[in-house]
């Protein structure tokens, strides 16, 4: 089985979190999953092919996803990922961090892994996960002590879900 992590990063820490995922699921899942790691600007439509999960996350940058991101996903076909799991992360500062106004707006508006989330399963996706943030110590990071660890450990829990 094939499994795709596709992310989009601006200073690193979401590309981290997407290798380590990668490492996680091929290396103990199962002997029959591949998978592999692909920033959104190199994903072409071969890497698609007979994916069985694809994980797709993104740095919040004002409550969103990366522009970059966010038009790769809106730019799959309708109905593209039918048959395929689904899972959406982000990396993200912790709201406790963040000034009372910024923390108000956060509540207002969420993190980029919800909508990374939407789009895929109305592309036909089926989310096997809620959507998960890995935290940030500033917004260039670095990730949070103990964040990879959790990553791997998530990445492992859904691609058990076969």
């Amino acid at each position: 089985m094939k499994a795709l992590i596709v992310y989009d990063s601006v200073f690193g820490n979401t590309e981290q979190v997407a290798r380590a995922m990668t490492q996680a699921i091929g290396a103990g899942i199962d002997p029959a999953w591949e998978a592999l790691a692909v920033k959104v600007d190199a994903v072409g439509s071969e890497h698609l092919e007979d994916v069985a999960l694809l994980v797709v996350g993104s740095p919040t940058r004002v409550f969103r996803p990366t522009p970059a991101l966010s038009s790769w996903v809106k730019s799959l076909p309708e109905n593209s990922l039918q048959g395929v799991r689904v899972a959406a992360f982000d990396t993200r500062l912790p709201p406790e961090n963040a000034p009372a106004p910024l923390r108000l707006l956060i509540k207002l508006f969420g993190w980029a892994a919800k909508p990374i989330a939407n789009g895929l399963t109305k592309r036909g996706g089926e989310l096997v996960a809620e959507p998960e943030g890995f935290l940030v110590t500033g917004t260039e990071g670095p990730l949070k002590e103990g964040e990879l660890e959790r990553a791997e450990a998530w990445a492992r829990e859904i691609a058990a879900k076969h």
